[in-house]
């Protein structure tokens, strides 16, 4: 029998009207805006016209990331299909995934198996178009930046000091460093300048985080864009941009309705990466799903030493919100790679490899249990070579954090294959928690720094560079000081290495570069090599993708 690939699974689902699906979500019609069958955005008038109270908020997070995959988003998806089997009202919250990765080496970010959203190639192409509008808005910042150079530059910006940078969503390694404003005074002032990748973008972040179309204008005009020659900060109010970003905005901002195989309504909304942004769909997302549903389950994104932590300690701090429980993904297989296994033997078992590879899995259950004080459950996502020994080894060492334990087999059998997850879930949603988050934001730049590093890499501690530890004096000479921290991070390791595997020991984060996002309301600090635009492998998944004279896309996936 052939196996189905993910995007033809999807392509045999018989999806519901999106009208339906809001039905069941309890979305009023009032509320809807159609984009054609299967999509839909929900106005954000839902969220202050609504009584109801909000219900209990499930995070789902991973080990680091091996080319084995772990499988976040499809036990996500899976784990929310679960539920609806139990009987228990339940919607999905992700993001949206970015081109970057699309066309590069990850592929799609709608699940897997028969655990998807769909419209598949939709969502991991141009979706909604809202990754266009926040593209338009930061290079419409950038425009005016230097227009207002170019036409005498009245605040005085030092152009050696620009910070912000125009955007594209691609990997595209040529854009990273570049000098534009050439041929002659008319075509601009002459200056080094570059691209990030558009979910690196504060304004990504800033959608993201925004509660309302005024709220999004406020951190919009917040953004620091560059510095003055004595040192000011200027920001997109002193440029007079943010009402017409807004106006780019104001659709955007607006959540994405879609549905799962099974017809789960499932929210998909904005798309910051992890290991270089905050890496969390936006807050107005998650807190419909939350309004709608008794119960929400959304992602971060990598392993959960930068997604959950930016989940908890900036998003929920930010949102006042608070989870009920966390799932941490894991797979067999992964887990021997972190064991020093190559991933063309993982199909064999190997108890001494998995052995070597548990403690990445064990230090982040340890770091949610412990550290932040939520009740917690490890999902192993099922592959067929697994044995019984192996899976047994790491229901074992799991028991002994206290943690259970629930074979997740969504992948190939949907809801149904969750439904173990899903019961041991419910049941931790009744546990008492005592959230905490890792760090104060009333400490010193190094201080929080370094309970980042200690408390959740279990790093020796962090290094500043001089030229970090010069920004870190500034910021805090600002006023920026109090801000949380965006850690720009290795997904692959808990350190700033990312051929460190497993749970590396006695090493330290070195900090290279400190800015801050006023408008996101945190700092950015980059460690190791980490870059804000990603490139192209050797062989880019690009080169596989296909659409036929019907309009039908192959190779997305």
């Amino acid at each position: 029998m052939k196996i189905l690939s993910d995007i033809e699974i999807a392509q045999s689902c018989v999806m519901k009207p999106i009208r339906d699906i809001a039905a069941v979500a309890g979305v009023d019609e009032q509320y809807l805006e159609l984009y054609g069958n299967y999509k839909a955005k929900v106005d954000y008038r839902l969220l202050r016209e609504s009584a109801r109270s909000d219900g209990k908020l499930i995070l789902v997070t991973a080990i680091n990331p091996t080319p084995a995959g772990e499988g976040k988003t499809t036990t996500t998806v899976g784990l929310a299909d679960a539920m609806r089997r139990l009987g228990k009202h339940t919607l999905v919250a992700l993001r949206e995934p970015s081109l970057g990765p699309v066309f590069g080496v990850k592929g799609g970010a709608a699940g897997g198996g028969h655990a998807q959203v769909v419209p598949m190639e939709d969502i991991n192409l141009h979706f909604t178009g809202d990754f266009h509008a926040i593209g338009a808005a930061n290079n419409l910042l950038a425009a005016m930046l230097d227009n207002h150079i170019q036409q005498g530059n009245a605040l005085g910006v030092d152009v050696k000091r620009i910070t912000w940078k125009r955007c594209v969503d691609m990997n595209d390694r040529q854009l990273r460093n570049v000098v534009d404003g050439l041929g002659g005074r008319m075509q601009g002032v002459p200056r080094e300048d570059g691209f990030d990748i558009t979910v690196a973008s504060e304004v990504m972040a800033v959608l993201c985080l925004a509660a309302d179309i005024p709220d999004l204008k406020a951190r919009l005009g917040r953004m620091v864009v560059a510095y003055t020659y004595d040192g000011r900060p200027v920001t997109a109010h002193d440029l007079k941009a943010e009402g017409a970003m807004a106006a780019l905005l104001k659709d955007a901002l607006k959540p994405n309705l879609v549905q799962t195989l099974e017809g789960t309504p499932a929210f998909i909304h904005g798309g910051p990466f992890a290991n270089i942004a905050h890496g969390c769909n936006s807050v107005m997302a998650t807190r419909m799903a939350l309004r709608l549903g008794d119960y929400a389950v959304t992602e971060a994104g990598f392993g959960a030493d930068l997604g959950a932590e930016k989940f908890l300690d900036i998003k929920c701090r930010l949102a006042g919100l608070r989870p009920s429980a966390v799932v941490v993904v894991a797979t067999v297989r992964a887990l021997k790679n972190h064991g020093g296994v190559p991933k063309a033997e993982l199909n064999t078992e190997n108890l001494e490899a998995l052995e070597r590879g548990l403690p990445n899995l064990l230090r982040h259950v340890e770091n949610i249990t412990k550290v932040y004080g939520l009740p917690c459950v490890v999902a192993v996502n099922a592959f067929p070579t697994d044995t019984a020994a192996e899976l047994r080894l790491v229901e074992d060492k799991c028991r002994a954090l206290g943690v259970n334990v629930a074979l997740s087999e969504v992948w190939a059998k949907g809801g149904q294959g969750g439904i173990a997850l899903a019961e041991e879930v419910v049941r931790l949603c009744q546990q008492p928690g005592d959230f905490r988050f890792a760090y104060d934001t009333e400490d010193p730049i190094e201080k929080k720094l370094t309970d980042i590093a200690r408390r959740i890499y279990r790093a020796d501690g962090v290094t500043l560079t001089p030229a970090a530890r010069k920004q870190a004096a500034e910021l805090e000479a600002l006023g920026f000081g109090k801000l949380p921290i965006c850690m720009a991070k290795t997904q692959y390791s808990f350190s700033d290495d990312a051929a460190k595997l497993g749970a590396p020991e006695g090493f330290t984060i070195t900090v290279r570069n400190l800015k801050v996002s006023a408008g996101a309301g945190f700092l950015v600090a980059l460690t190791g090599d980490i870059m804000t635009m990603p490139g192209l492998p050797k062989v880019p998944a690009a080169e596989k993708i296909d659409v036929d004279e019907d309009g039908r896309i192959t190779g997305l996936f």
